[in-house]
């Protein structure tokens, strides 16, 4: 996989290029907003995203704002995560595997055996997905957001993501709900900006479900 960074103009023009179906969607929908947070603690990073996971965006934050809360200055780190107790981190919201997640997150971020986000710079998606996955609870779709919204790769087709399914089934007009392996065949040719194109799957999403 590309470690290629990217110019969002390009991208979209690209995309538009490509798929006049997804260039339909563009022009209504207007310009790209995908947003990459640049952080350069790991720790952070990813267990904000264990927090996310499986829940809506406002009862995620919440948790979140009380996890970083068990933290002096609100600031996450691996040290002071593994000495937090099981009691104290399903106190804030979490659940027993998230919890279980976190503690492993910190043991793994101290010990060495996770890289750092400066060592994955360097690497190829697929290695980066590889590392990550080597932490309780994180699966490839976690490292996969982890590739768009933290590293800023330009070619990650999340192809198990509900949310681009559904907006793959919407702007090719679908009849049903593609698998994950037809996401890929359908999203082949808009290589190499499929980040791109999975926040317009995305947005098309929450079109369908609005409509």
């Amino acid at each position: 996989m590309s470690r290629l960074r990217y110019n969002r103009q390009a991208a979209v023009e690209h995309l538009c290029r490509q798929c006049s179906s997804l260039r339909h969607f563009i022009d209504d929908c207007g310009g790209l907003g995908l947003k990459v947070r640049r952080e350069s603690d790991l720790f952070n990073a990813l267990a904000r995203a264990i927090v996310y996971q499986q829940l809506s965006g406002k009862a995620a934050a919440t948790i979140h704002g009380r996890f970083t809360h068990l933290f002096s200055g609100e600031m996450p780190a691996a040290a002071a995560a593994r000495r937090l107790s099981m009691e104290r981190l399903r106190g804030v919201g979490l659940s027993r595997n998230k919890a279980l997640a976190i503690q492993d997150l910190a043991e793994k971020s101290l010990d060495g055996s996770l890289a750092s986000t400066r060592q994955m710079v360097r690497m190829d998606d697929a290695q980066v997905i590889e590392n990550l996955c080597r932490v309780r609870g994180i699966g490839p779709w976690t490292a996969q957001m982890f590739l768009i919204f933290n590293l800023g790769r330009a070619d990650v087709m999340p192809a198990t993501d509900l949310g681009v399914q559904k907006g793959v089934q919407g702007v090719y007009r679908m009849r049903k709900l593609p698998q994950p392996e037809q996401v890929m065949r359908k999203t082949r040719h808009l290589a190499p900006y499929r980040s791109a194109a999975s926040w317009y799957f995305w947005r098309a999403a929450d079109t369908v479900l609005m409509s």
